[in-house]
């Protein structure tokens, strides 16, 4: 008997289901797309803190996911038991920015179509998803909302600080205020006209003015 016929299932069979050639272009491919990924994903983030293991998640996931489906196109039987494989894993790690999770599945498509030897494909899509994620990602304009913090001594500086608010901005309009004695703290949400933020010191020039605090706020952080 020989080594072979031990193994009656075929599994000797499965060694040669894909060329050597076939795994290393797919896995160098597939470690460029992923390493391209990765750096649009740095170029475009916009979340407070930044956590370059997400960044090397996304090179590993793109060659986890062609050695996958590798796997998977080769044999019709490894397919099923695959799904069922699949299917008890559960991730627990917790999605902090919207954009993280296209980035996964960017990740995730990217490798699919690679396995499946749609090479062009997966190159053209992901070079033009990256264009339009650093087009779009990132871009900022004056109608971004602003938040001022003003802290003054009295009514009459109230009145004098909010009419120059109002004729510096596009639009201004009180979100809280706060009475003490001898304080009055002032939120606003404002839109720029322009942008351009020296009005902020000479708001903080006016008489009467304590301190004046112009805070960046796109409704998720500040900063």
């Amino acid at each position: 008997m020989s080594f072979s016929d031990i193994f009656k299932s075929g599994f000797l069979e499965n060694v040669t289901a894909v060329s050597v050639f076939d795994m290393v272009l797919a896995m160098v491919l597939a470690f460029a797309i992923g390493l391209f990924i990765f750096l649009i994903y740095k170029k475009t983030y916009a979340g407070v803190m930044y956590a370059s293991s997400f960044g090397v998640t996304l090179v590993a996931l793109t060659m986890i996911t062609t050695l996958v489906i590798l796997a998977v196109t080769s044999n019709v039987v490894l397919s099923l038991g695959m799904v069922g494989a699949l299917s008890i894993v559960r991730f627990r790690a917790a999605i902090k920015e919207p954009m993280d999770i296209a980035f996964l599945f960017w990740a995730i498509a990217a490798g699919i179509v690679l396995a499946a030897g749609m090479i062009p494909l997966a190159v053209f899509g992901s070079v033009l998803i990256g264009i339009i994620l650093l087009i779009f990602a990132n871009r900022k304009d004056n109608s971004n909302p602003y938040i001022v913090v003003l802290r003054c001594d009295g009514q009459i500086a109230e009145s004098e600080a909010t009419d120059f608010l109002k004729q510096q901005t596009k639009r201004c309009a009180v979100k809280s205020k706060t009475v003490r004695k001898n304080e009055i703290e002032l939120n606003y949400e404002i839109r720029l006209k322009e942008d351009d933020t020296a009005f902020i010191n000479t708001l903080s020039d006016l008489d009467g003015v304590e301190s004046a605090v112009l805070v960046s706020y796109n409704g998720e952080y500040m900063g």
